[in-house]
């Protein structure tokens, strides 16, 4: 449950991000963040990252809803045992629920974030989360998954 609690509040400051760069930010301008590091620059991504798929908001929806019912449901068997792999399952969680829903209600995901000192995409909490959860779910499946399901925390 805790894990679960945890996504909610990611879910949560994501949107609340957002919602704020929505209101605050014209589309397309920058504002200063972190001076040489990056910008806060409101764009609209009809597609997935980096813009690959654009305008298939629909398909990639219906993509994010199921994964994140797998996702889910992962986390809700116990299906990673230790605690490393159930903190990846609800990162990955947040951040796919979190542009599922600007995908769902807007047709576009909101993204913020644009490095200053590289070229990259601009990116925001929910890709974020989803980045940082796919580094840890690797870590744990290579590193700790066979020790936690030998100490006995198997859930099968």
């Amino acid at each position: 449950m805790l894990y679960f609690i945890l996504s909610i509040c990611l879910i949560v400051i994501d949107q609340l991000v957002k919602w704020w760069v929505r209101g605050a930010i014209p589309l397309g301008t920058s504002i200063p963040f972190i001076p040489y590091l990056m910008d806060l620059t409101y764009t609209q991504n009809t597609g997935a990252a980096f813009s690959s798929f654009s305008g298939m908001t629909w398909l990639l929806t219906l993509v994010s809803l199921g994964a994140s019912v797998a996702v889910a449901a992962l986390l809700w068997k116990n299906y990673f045992p230790g605690a490393w792999g159930k903190l990846s399952l609800a990162l990955i969680l947040a951040g796919a629920v979190g542009n599922l829903i600007d995908r769902a209600f807007l047709g576009f995901v909101t993204d913020m974030f644009e490095t200053t000192f590289m070229n990259f995409a601009v990116f925001n909490v929910a890709d974020i989360c989803v980045v940082v959860g796919g580094f840890l779910m690797a870590v744990y499946v290579l590193l700790l998954w066979d020790k936690d399901k030998e100490a006995g925390n198997d859930p099968a």
